[in-house]
Formats: structure tokens, sequence, C-alpha cells
């Protein structure tokens, strides 16, 4: 008698933007891995976690052991979350301010972030935001978040030929398939976290 294969569980990715503007090239990194996912990898869904509602950060907010609405929202979806899928901008060689306020709010007691794979992208010009992603990896060690290796995914924006349309929407076939193996990479390594004992 044949025995039924293992049903391979739904990977969870929180994806979250360090970049506000509506045509960020950083979001339409994010667009496109969600476009990908849905059209070429099973049992992954990824869900954009929108980040510009939290305040800034400041104690006095959180009132007997509770926070502001909007920043315990954003808690539960990375609680609920299996992975986390970041897109990164480079502000002055480091993270942008958005993307810290939210890592920090959700590092409060109990730091929600604790031992969730996940994985870097991100564009921009020169190092397409490469220098960010090493600060972003600091960060992580003192939450226990743990980034895949490989493949990096960084990409200069404004190298011929176009990367983005006007709309911010990535259309390079190239970079599509990349982060398509950066998404792949993430779900093994959740995977290898949720078998292990």
């Amino acid at each position: 008698m044949a025995m039924a294969a293992a049903v391979q569980p739904v990977i969870k990715v929180a994806a979250l933007c360090g970049s506000l503007r509506k045509a960020s090239f950083n979001h339409g990194l994010i667009r496109a891995c969600i476009e990908v996912c849905n059209e070429s990898i099973n049992n992954m869904s990824i869900e954009y976690i929108d980040i510009s509602a939290l305040p800034f950060l400041n104690t006095d907010l959180e009132i007997n052991g509770s926070y502001p609405t909007p920043v315990e929202s954003f808690r539960s979806k990375i609680l609920e979350a299996d992975s986390i899928l970041f897109a990164s901008p480079e502000n002055n060689f480091s993270l942008s301010a958005p993307l810290k306020n939210a890592i920090d709010w959700a590092s409060r007691p109990p730091n929600v972030w604790a031992g969730k794979p996940a994985a870097i992208i991100s564009t921009g010009g020169g190092f397409g935001g490469g220098r960010a992603q090493y600060h972003l990896r600091q960060v992580g060690v003192f939450l226990d978040l743990h980034f895949i290796n490989k493949p990096e995914f960084y990409l200069n924006a404004f190298q011929p030929p176009a990367k983005f349309d006007s709309d911010g929407n990535l259309i390079d076939l190239e970079a599509k398939e990349r982060l398509r193996e950066v998404l792949l990479s993430l779900q093994a390594f959740t995977l290898k976290f949720k078998n292990s004992p």
C-alpha cells in the first residue's frame, strides 16, 4: 500500500517596505515578489504589512503592557507570520527611519521577531541598497532573526535598461527571476526551522 505524500505547510510571509513613498521601487520589489509567489511558488503566501500608520517609538505610549492600536495590529501580523521579507531602501549607508521604527516597536516585550527566518531585498542607486542590508543583518542579531545568506538581492534601479516603470512596478525579467530564487531559499529555510526539533 503506497504511503500518502506529506502535505507541505503553507509558509506565511510578512513583507515590510522601509519606504513610504507611493511609487517606491522597494515597494515595487514586494509587489513583484507577491506576483512571482502567486504564479510559480506553491505553498507560500506573502502579505504586505503597511508600516505607515505606526507612531514614532515612544514608551510613554505603552500603557499597562499594551500598545497603541496600530502597533498592536502590526505586532500581531509579525507574530502570526512564519517568516519575514524586508525590502530595505538605503538612507545614509543605513536602513530607513520608518523601517527601524517598525523594527523597534515589534521588538518591545515580548519580542515578536524572535526565532523567525527572514530575507532582505533592496534597490536604489550605486550598490542597490547593499549597505543597508548589512546594517539590518546586525540589528537582526539582537532581535534573534535568522537571515538567509544566499542568494543576496540588491538592484541598481537607475542603470540602463529601465528596471521599473513610472508607477514603480518591476519590469526587469532577470530581476524577477532573482527574486524567485530568494523566495525559494526563504521557503526552504523556513521549512527547516519549522521541522527542527
